[in-house]
């Protein structure tokens, strides 16, 4: 079966990247132009009044309670993985047929 959406998404990209193209050219251009003629007056800003200094507090320091000692946990033990003898006979789940060469 075809891809029929790609024709559809195709046409809207394109015209979004064109539109987007023409108007960064003229925007530049009014830019450009509003640059050149204007002048814009200096600004003069009052002082800034300094941020005023507070005295630092004398609080007193509240002393925390003695923790609890915590008895130390035992080391699990692991269990042992039983070992397999090597001398295990390989299981065969089809039965065993006799071949004859013609």
């Amino acid at each position: 079966m075809a891809y029929n959406h790609f024709p559809s998404l195709l046409l809207p990209t394109l015209l979004v990247a064109l539109l987007s193209f023409n108007a960064d050219k003229s925007l530049g251009a009014e830019a450009r132009s509003l640059h050149e003629t204007t002048t814009l007056p200096k600004l003069e800003f009052p002082p800034f009044p300094g941020i005023p200094t507070l005295p630092k507090p004398d609080l007193p320091v509240p002393k925390l309670p003695e923790l609890p000692e915590i008895p130390g946990l035992p080391k699990p033990e692991l269990p042992t993985i039983p070992t397999l003898p090597k001398d295990l006979p390989f299981p065969f789940f089809s039965p065993p047929h006799a071949t004859t060469n013609p």
